[in-house]
């Protein structure tokens, strides 16, 4: 089977969707599944050529802005789009951008199967714009998607029940199939022992507004234990400078021991802090599924996550001690007291989260994903 991925920028590093689909074609191929790629080149960069590569385009006004989101846009040439349908016995979007609706009415026009997978809540979108909690432009923007993308497809990829929920209530008429992103697990893992002298206390994710690293912030000076916690930032994004003037403050005027640190790691390098931290905060108001927490809770570290309405992430949580309200600060500081208090808790569900995390092994996801493209072509066909 011939599936054609379609997104704006597959090789950016350190975009969640980018890195999403990049893992994903790469264990689609491993399975004996052709896999092509219609999206923007990286000249200049070692990143692969795409088989259909369009240029970077643009925005008037709005490019900085953009970027210091993490992302990036394709132009959309109508002969690489013909050629590329063409190909495909399956078309894959994953984003509901200029780039993916051309992509879909063109295979329309050639008559392909089409599949999407709901990456992108509206909400992360306009949160950038501080539109994030405006429940009327977000409910009107996810309508928009709905009609003009998720509709043109027989059956979309839902990497949470959350999601599914919601694409129900949207008007969606197509098959939603819940299928994670999925993890990479590792065989016979056992958990690491976490540094304590000091706690390694992780954030792991882009520093923006929906992510909400501001709530673990304001916590900091709360935590009882905070002269035993080195506090670590990963990831890099537009709120970086000004979460760092903060904290610094922390440290310069005595309410922290150690300086908060913020770092941009590599996979293996996340690997290796995520094992020595001793809990994962997210704090996320927005989130499809949570694939950092995932990868955290994989490893045996204990997550410690804000249950929000929008946010898929609490559902991989397994104790009323790893969740707190969203953006309270105060209970978030509590369950962080509360993990150092019990060890042995820690030490206990440290092996739990292991087992309960094989579930969402990549190698399961892949399998579902195959059985949709089936589903899909066979439909078409008919």
């Amino acid at each position: 089977m011939k599936i054609l991925f379609v997104l704006n920028a597959m090789y950016v590093k350190g975009q969640g969707i980018s890195q999403s689909a990049l893992i994903t074609s790469t264990y689609l191929k491993r399975a004996g599944i052709d896999v092509r790629v219609l999206t923007m080149e990286m000249p200049g960069s070692d990143c692969p050529k795409p088989d259909y590569p369009m240029k970077k385009f643009h925005f008037p006004l709005f490019q900085k802005l953009i970027e210091s989101q993490g992302f990036c846009y394709a132009s959309s040439h109508r002969k690489q789009i013909r050629e590329a349908v063409a190909w495909a016995d399956v078309i894959h979007v994953m984003e509901p951008f200029v780039l993916e609706r051309k992509a879909l009415v063109e295979a329309k026009r050639q008559g392909k199967a089409c599949v999407a997978t709901y990456h992108l809540h509206p909400e992360n979108i306009l949160s950038s714009l501080g539109m994030g909690s405006w429940k009327f432009a977000n409910n009107l923007l996810l309508k928009f998607f709905v009609k003009c993308f998720l509709n043109c497809c027989s059956d979309v990829q839902c990497p949470s029940d959350n999601v599914v929920k919601r694409l129900n209530n949207f008007g969606f008429n197509g098959s939603a199939h819940r299928i994670s992103n999925g993890i990479e697990i590792e065989d016979n893992i056992v958990p690491a022992v976490p540094q304590t002298d000091p706690y390694i206390v992780v954030c792991v994710g882009r520093f923006s507004l929906e992510k909400d690293q501001q709530t673990l912030i304001k916590a900091m000076p709360l935590c009882r234990h905070k002269d035993e916690i080195q506090f670590v930032f990963a990831g890099k994004g537009p709120k970086q400078a000004e979460y760092e003037r903060t904290t610094n403050k922390y440290f310069t005027s005595g309410i922290l021991k150690y300086k908060p640190q913020y770092r941009f790691c590599s996979k293996s390098e996340l690997k290796e802090l995520v094992r020595k931290s001793y809990l994962a905060i997210h704090c996320a108001t927005i989130e499809v599924e949570g694939l950092s927490i995932m990868d955290a809770a994989c490893q045996g570290t204990i997550p410690v996550v804000a249950d929000c309405s929008i946010s898929a992430a609490s559902q991989f949580t397994l104790s009323p001690e790893s969740r707190f309200t969203v953006r309270d600060a105060k209970t978030l500081a509590e369950r962080i007291d509360w993990w150092i208090e019990h060890p042995t808790e820690r030490k206990e569900m440290s092996s739990r989260y292991i087992g309960e995390m094989k579930k969402y092994d990549i190698n399961k996801s892949i399998a579902q994903l195959i059985d949709m493209y089936q589903l899909a072509f066979n439909k078409n066909r008919q």
